[in-house]
Order: structure tokens, then sequence, then C-alpha cells
């Protein structure tokens, strides 16, 4: 447990000091300050607007964190040489790989608390109301990128940086169209096509499940039975990308 911690809090050092955090950071506090032009727009609807605005840049800027940061995690080992350095010591591989999810996710939280602080001090200037389903939304957020940097370790032991953050891209667009490939127009009734975006529909998770952005923008109260069910799909899901994630990197030969 000592090492896990000892990785997981070199992890954090080095992520608060990547440039690219502070850049998304800027542009994600630059979209939430402009939600109000966007919501002089529609008459009367303006704090709805600022609401799903600031929901979804939170959960767009959570993710590229993730990719741009999680993505390179052993990548950036293997190329500095450090990982030799640290597997020659009594640490085993299981442990490095949960040390740097938990700085990562650590990272990703403290990113996310900036970015809610701020979200919710500018919505209260605005006159708008701040009650359980904001904070609801929000957790589910993280869930979500609890999942997704899950998956960005995964593929940080399996390909090259660039090509694992092309593919969590993929994947956060896919997970959010899942209900689409169950939905079909009958036009693809009995075609191949349809068979396949079925298959796709159940081997990945659904991220629309993790969206509270219409019941916070409408203030409309989610039941806490729902809250638990996706709590315990996030955390299964995230569970076996991390078994994923610790088994390839004990058959990867660095």
């Amino acid at each position: 447990m000592n090492r896990i911690k000892a990785v997981a809090e070199n992890t954090f050092r080095e992520s608060i000091r990547d440039k690219v955090l502070y850049v998304l950071l800027f542009f994600a506090v630059s979209t939430i300050l402009s939600s109000k032009v966007l919501g002089w727009i529609s008459i009367g609807q303006d704090i709805k607007i600022i609401k799903d605005i600031c929901l979804a840049a939170m959960s767009v800027f959570g993710t590229l964190i993730a990719i741009f940061v999680g993505a390179n995690l052993v990548y950036k080992e293997i190329d500095k040489k450090t990982l030799y350095t640290l597997l020659a010591q009594p640490m085993k591989r299981h442990e490095f790989m949960l040390g740097k999810y938990l700085g990562l996710l650590a990272i990703i939280g403290v990113s996310l608390v900036v970015m809610t602080a701020g979200s919710t001090v500018y919505l209260a200037l605005m006159g708008g109301v701040v009650n359980a389903v904001w904070f609801q939304a929000i957790l589910l957020i993280y869930l979500k990128l609890v999942l997704l940097t899950a998956f960005s370790i995964l593929l940080s032991t399996l390909v090259s940086p660039i090509l694992g953050a092309i593919i969590v891209v993929s994947f956060y667009v896919a997970g959010h169209a899942t209900e689409v490939f169950k939905d079909l127009p009958s036009q693809f009734d009995g075609t191949l096509s349809k068979q396949f975006l079925e298959i796709f529909y159940y081997v990945i998770p659904n991220l629309s499940l993790f969206n509270l952005q219409s019941e916070a923008a409408n203030n409309v109260p989610v039941a806490m039975s729902y809250l638990g069910f996706v709590l315990v799909y996030g955390l299964a899901w995230t569970l076996l990308l991390l078994i994923l994630a610790c088994m390839a990197f004990e058959r990867r030969d660095v």
C-alpha cells in the first residue's frame, strides 16, 4: 500500500506541473464564462443553457485531461528509462499501475473541483438555483471520468500515446451514442450493420447513463436507486478495465 501511495503522489506531482493541464483548465473556465453569451439567444432559458454548458465543459475537458495525461503515463516512464529503476525495486507491476491510476484520479478530481467551484459561483451570480441534482450530475461526471481514466491507463500499456488518445476519443463518442446503436430505424432490420451495432451496444459502456445535464438544467430530482445503479455499473466497468490494464502490463516486455 505504501508503494502504491508513493507512485500516486509522484504521479500527482508530475501531472500538476504539466502545462497541458493548465491549458485545458483555461479553456474549460473560458467556456463556462462564455456560456452566458449563448444564454442570451434563448429568452428566459439562459440559466438552463448555462447549466448545460457548464456540465458539458466539465465532462469534455475532464475527459481531455484523462486522455492527454493518462495515455502518456506508462509510455513516458519507458521513454525516460525511469520504469526500469522503479521495477528493479521491490515493487510489483500492478502496484505501479494502481499508483499511476490513483495519482491521475487525484489530478482529475482537483481539476473537477476547480471547474465545479467556478461553475457554481458563476451560476449563483447569474441567479441560478444550485441544488442537489446539480451536484449529483457532477458526481456522475466524475464517475464517468473514473471509468475513462481506467480505459486510458489500459491503452497506455498497449499502444502509443497518439493512437491511445484517438481510441479514447472514439470510445467517448461511441459510449454516448450507444442508445442510437440499439434503436435503429426500421430500414436497418435484418442487415449485418444492425447486428454489428447491437453487439457493439453490449460490449462498450453506456456513457449516456452518466449524463444528468437535462435533469440538472431543469431542476428535476433524480431517484437514489438510479444513482446507485449507475454507481455500481461504473465501478464494475472500471474494475474490469483496471484488471485488464494490470494483466496487459504484466505481459509487457519492458
